[in-house]
């Protein structure tokens, strides 16, 4: 049995307050954890000779109270000599939890309105917060979201991807809204949301709409657009960024091609398609799609009409190879989409765009956090190469 469980059965036999023992375990607990932070930051144990001319050293600590909803915690925090220690385990300049207003903050963030959160509160807690109060607690997640839309971004950017994905949305009545969204990759290869706004159907100028707010931010060249098939996309986006080039998914091209003929050879026809995105080159490209075409648009004279321009078939070949996988679909986007609409399940619908604002900010600042450290398969082999096209004045 262990030591809390000992102390918390001798507290229930002497009828003593569970409250205490809870209280006494989690200010030693937050105590323990503040020393192992000091020690982290050193990079040496107390009393240990590797702290030895170090530079810096222990300087003691300072006391302080935080009210919890187990009681008050004394608390010792730790000081270095340098003054260069600053603990992240308690929030700074915070005399009590916020345990509630955290609660609050977090349904508001998904998308729930604050007179449903109120209602929550006081059967959750039986406490009753007024929806203005609600309100004013989460002002700072309508903060996040202004932020998001007006934050500054890269000027430029190596690859941007355009999408939608469909949420259902109350206006006068619940509807499917198209949710646009632009997520880029770095030089660097790090991915990034750009932007992102709900529109009643998607269409190219909606895109159009949202790169002309990015050129505002900061945005000023990109060496490749991904989209799928979209009627008008590739003018829309051309139009804004002269000098970048563009690329038609192939998985949405396939599935196309899935629709337009039969099923008994639509293995086939799929396996003979592939060798057009998966050659060596693009020159190797067009003639397979010649091949392809040869032998099958006789058959499915459509296939024929839907290659008559090959703008926008053959671009992700002008990139290195390590990346190109990565370039010639939009399944980078629309794997990202679907995990905001797994999350969105959750929610039959959203009862107004204010709550789906919140929802999917919410989201895709998640997203970009954690993307801000990690490198896009390929990009790192291929950076100096993407600068050099970038660079080139006949790209």
């Amino acid at each position: 049995m262990s030591n809390l469980n000992t102390k918390l059965m001798q507290a229930l036999v002497e009828k003593q307050s569970v409250e205490d023992v809870f209280r006494q375990e989690l200010e030693d607990a937050i105590n323990q954890l503040l020393k192992v932070e000091l020690s982290s930051f050193l990079g040496y144990e107390k009393h240990s000779s590797n702290g030895w001319s170090s530079g810096n050293s222990r300087n003691g600590f300072y006391s302080r109270e935080l009210r919890t909803e187990y009681g008050t915690l004394q608390l010792q925090i730790p000081r270095d000599r340098n003054g260069d220690f600053h603990q992240q385990t308690l929030p700074e300049r915070k005399r009590q939890t916020d345990s509630l207003e955290t609660t609050i903050i977090q349904l508001y963030q998904h998308g729930v309105t604050t007179r449903q959160i109120s209602e929550l509160i006081e059967q959750m807690y039986g406490q009753y917060y007024t929806p203005q109060t609600v309100s004013n607690i989460t002002s700072a997640v309508q903060k996040q979201v202004d932020e998001f839309h007006n934050r500054k971004v890269n000027n430029r950017y190596a690859v941007i991807y355009c999408d939608a994905t469909y949420l259902n949305l109350r206006r006068d009545s619940v509807a499917k809204e198209a949710l646009h969204v632009i997520l880029g990759i770095t030089l660097e290869g790090h991915k990034e949301v750009l932007e992102y706004s709900v529109y009643p159907t998607e269409s190219a100028s909606n895109y159009k709409d949202l790169l002309s707010r990015l050129q505002t931010r900061g945005l000023k060249d990109v060496l490749l657009f991904v989209t799928d098939g979209l009627s008008g996309i590739r003018e829309q986006l051309l139009e804004l960024f002269p000098k970048a080039r563009h690329q038609y998914c192939y998985v949405h091209l396939a599935r196309t091609i899935s629709r337009l003929v039969r099923p008994k050879v639509r293995k086939e026809i799929l396996l003979d398609f592939k060798l057009v995105y998966r050659a060596g080159n693009a020159e190797e490209a067009a003639e397979n799609l010649g091949k392809f075409l040869g032998k099958w648009s006789g058959k499915y004279s459509k296939l024929a009409n839907m290659f008559s321009s090959q703008d926008g078939l053959f671009e992700f070949y002008r990139f290195p190879a390590s990346i190109q996988r990565s370039v010639y679909t939009s399944n980078l986007i629309e794997n990202n989409n679907k995990g905001l609409k797994h999350h969105a399940k959750l929610k039959e619908q959203f009862p107004n765009e204010a709550s789906l604002e919140r929802f999917v900010c919410t989201y895709y600042s998640d997203y970009n956090r954690k993307q801000a450290a990690r490198i896009h398969l390929g990009f790192n082999a291929a950076e100096s190469d993407l600068v050099n096209m970038f660079d080139n004045p006949n790209r």
